[in-house]
């Protein structure tokens, strides 16, 4: 009987990674708080493609049905190459979800390599940081709130909270694409998180603590006052691609055809 259960809710969980849902992003001309231009101090604004990125983050439900059609990437049958010793560490068993978590919590604990492993499996990819902060500037109603005072404090908000043991499902507010739980749930891992900064890091100093990391070392930041950006600049450019931690999770993109707004 017990198989049976299991059984029926694998296939629940592979039928709703299947039916992903993604949201169409026009794309359009946008300002980094990263410089693009050959000035470092200076931005020049870039021309985004339109492309298309999950509506939420990847959840538990849907991972556990990845592991479970490809049990290289269940834990400890993943190479250390490609997976720290964090990797999936609060899962009750390498196919069982941590204890009273819910399967439509984001997942966590998951590397790089784990995370584009995943995208893959389903013909997509991880965004870009560049994609990742085009949609993370939206509030649900404007396509760039970052000049808004009172938005940018409502994201920094989420940061002064503790972290919670058990996270709460996937599907927050929409911002103006549509796109939910950009802020207030999850970092998020991005394609080219290796090359967020343009001088060394913690990774190439010797320190021992891979997961310390700290704002004031995002040089060459152009907007200081986007301190949450910041933030996750910092935290993105401190790790390696088989780093995991409980607070990172990871969402997936894909490119546009003959997208119009």
């Amino acid at each position: 009987m017990k198989k049976a259960v299991l059984t029926i809710a694998l296939a629940a969980c592979a039928a709703a990674a299947a039916a992903a849902d993604y949201v169409a992003l026009p794309g359009g001309r946008f300002e980094s708080v990263l410089p693009q231009g050959a000035v470092p101090a200076r931005s020049t604004p870039v021309d985004v493609p339109a492309f298309a990125l999950r509506a939420t983050p990847v959840t538990l439900g849907e991972y556990l049905a990845f592991v479970q059609q490809h049990p290289l990437w269940q834990r400890e049958r993943t190479p250390a190459l490609f997976a720290d010793r964090r990797y999936l560490i609060d899962w009750s068993a390498p196919t069982r979800l941590p204890a009273g978590a819910s399967p439509a919590s984001p997942v966590v604990n998951v590397s790089w390599f784990a995370a584009r492993a995943f995208c893959e499996s389903e013909d997509a990819r991880l965004p870009t940081w560049l994609e990742w902060e085009y949609a993370a500037a939206a509030d649900e109603s404007r396509r760039d709130a970052r000049s808004d005072p009172a938005w940018r404090r409502r994201v920094l908000a989420w940061y002064e909270r503790p972290a919670s043991a058990l996270l709460p499902a996937v599907g927050g507010p929409p911002n103006a694409y549509g796109v939910r739980d950009l802020h207030g749930l999850v970092w998020e891992w991005v394609d080219d998180f290796n090359a967020l900064f343009i001088a060394g890091d913690s990774r190439t100093q010797g320190d021992p603590d891979l997961l310390k990391f700290c704002g004031s070392g995002a040089i060459n930041i152009i907007d200081r006052d986007s301190y949450a950006v910041l933030m996750r600049i910092a935290l993105l450019s401190s790790l390696n691609a088989a780093d995991s931690t409980g607070t990172l999770g990871f969402r997936c993109a894909r490119p546009v055809q003959g997208f119009h707004p």
